[in-house]
C-alpha cells in the first residue's frame, strides 16, 4: 500500500501526472503547489519559500497522520544566457528547484516512519548546456542532495533519485521559441515517468531502486 504520498507541484505537468498515478494505485496523494489541483487534497503554497513550505508538509501530516512516501516534482526554469537572466529570477530557479526540494524533504522526514522519498531531477543534473545555468545548477544540486539523503538515511527510509528527460507538458509554454523543443514528439508523456515513481515508491522494505534515468528514445540531453 502507498498510504500517503505527499507530492510536490501536483497541480500540473509531471506532478500532477503522479498524483493521478498514486491514486491509481490506491494511494492518496497530497499536494503542494501554488496553484489548486483539479482533485486531490492540497495546502496551497510557494515553494521558493522554505519556512512556508515546511509549514505546508506539518499542515497535511497532522490533519492526515503522516506520510508513506514523498515525491518532488515541482520544477520551474529561465532560459538564457548568465548575463541575461535578471538575478531575482535566476535565484527563484535555485529556491523552487534545490532550496524547496530540501525543505519539504527536511519537513517530511518526521512523518515518513520508513516511508520513501522520491526527487526529481533532470537529465540537466548530468550534463550541462548553454543558456541554462540556473536550471543546471539547481538540478546538480538535487542530485547531489538526493545521493548524499540516500547515504544519511540507508536502512532507515527509502531514496530514489529519477531524472527525467523532456516531458510533453506545459512547462516550456512561456519560453521563447528558440528554447523550444522543435519536435513534440521526442518528448515522453509524463503519465510513463509517474508510472516509474511510482513503481519506485512500490518496492519493499528493504528493497532499492536509487537512480531511475527516463527519457524519450531520441532524448538530445542523454547521454
Amino acid at each position: 500500500m502507498l498510504g500517503n504520498v505527499l507530492v510536490t507541484g501536483g497541480a500540473a505537468g509531471l506532478g500532477a501526472a503522479v498524483a493521478d498515478a498514486v491514486h491509481a494505485a490506491g494511494g492518496t496523494p497530497l499536494v503542494l503547489d501554488k496553484s489548486a489541483p483539479d482533485r486531490h487534497e492540497f495546502e496551497l503554497v510557494d515553494l521558493a519559500d522554505g519556512r512556508a513550505a515546511e509549514a505546508a508538509v506539518r499542515a497535511l501530516a497532522e490533519r492526515h497522520g503522516g506520510f508513506g512516501g514523498v515525491v518532488t516534482a515541482a520544477g520551474i526554469d529561465r532560459c538564457g544566457t548568465l548575463e541575461e537572466v535578471p538575478p531575482d529570477e535566476w535565484e527563484q530557479v535555485v529556491r523552487v528547484n534545490l532550496f524547496g526540494t530540501a525543505a519539504v524533504v527536511r519537513a517530511a522526514l518526521p512523518h515518513l516512519g520508513n516511508g520513501r522519498v522520491v526527487t526529481v531531477a533532470s537529465t540537466l543534473g548530468l550534463r550541462a548546456v548553454s543558456d541554462a545555468t540556473a536550471y543546471c545548477a539547481s538540478k546538480f544540486g538535487v542530485v547531489g542532495f538526493t545521493r548524499a539523503l540516500a547515504a544519511e538515511t540507508a536502512g532507515r527510509i527509502g531514496v530514489t533519485l529519477v531524472v527525467p528527460g523532456g516531458m510533453r507538458t506545459n512547462f516550456f509554454d512561456d519560453r521563447t521559441e528558440q528554447y523550444r523543443p522543435q519536435d513534440l514528439d521526442k518528448l515522453n508523456p509524463p503519465d510513463r515517468v509517474a508510472a516509474a515513481i511510482v513503481f519506485a515508491l512500490s518496492q519493499p522494505e528493504g528493497c532499492e531502486i536509487r537512480e531511475l534515468v527516463i527519457a524519450h528514445g531520441e532524448e538530445p540531453s542523454y547521454p
